[in-house]
């Protein structure tokens, strides 16, 4: 586990599973800005789980639940590593939860514990362009908007852009807010 001031970032497991399904299921989660996710039956999700497709360019992918400090799940974080060693972070908290800093902190969590537990010079993320409130969350922990990748998400039926964010290691220095894995 891993411990903040507000949240704790926990590796999902198959306890998990209900809420996880729930999340990936439910359209309000991905909002205006993320592509709708793929729908999937329990018994689909059980077998993904125990047998993941291969993604061939992906080497680690690590998925954690967001738990606020009374054990309330309230969304997840994920980081993935790729064959060129590129690390990515990505995020979601549920639409009650938002706006009060949780994005941030588990964020900011999975940075402080990348570096500190990696050999990684840079983490990155990306965001639609028009989702400012995901951009404040990179900005808040210290991405650099590196650029923009032009019609790099499929939203709703429709081809929209994305910011390239990263942080690199020189920039971090020291955890910001992990202070205790248990």
């Amino acid at each position: 586990m891993l411990e903040g001031k507000t949240v704790n970032l926990r590796v999902i497991d198959k306890d998990d599973m209900d809420f996880e399904l729930g999340l990936i299921n439910n359209m309000d989660l991905w909002g205006e800005y993320n592509g709708v996710e793929e729908q999937i039956s329990k018994s689909e999700w059980i077998k993904r789980i125990d047998n993941p497709p291969p993604i061939w360019t992906i080497t680690e992918l690590k998925r954690f639940i967001v738990l606020k400090k009374d054990g309330t799940r309230i969304g997840f974080v994920s980081h993935s590593i790729n064959l060129d060693k590129q690390v990515e972070i990505g995020y979601n908290i549920i639409p009650s939860e938002r706006g009060k800093g949780f994005g941030t902190e588990a964020a900011q969590l999975m940075v402080d514990y990348l570096f500190l537990s990696k050999n990684v010079v840079r983490i990155q993320a990306t965001t639609n362009v028009k989702n400012k409130a995901s951009q404040r969350v990179l900005e808040k922990i210290g991405f650099k908007i590196e650029g923009t990748c032009r019609k790099s998400g499929f939203v709703r039926g429709v081809w929209t852009d994305s910011y390239l964010y990263s942080i690199l290691r020189e920039e971090w220095r020291e955890p910001k807010i992990l202070t205790k894995t248990a």
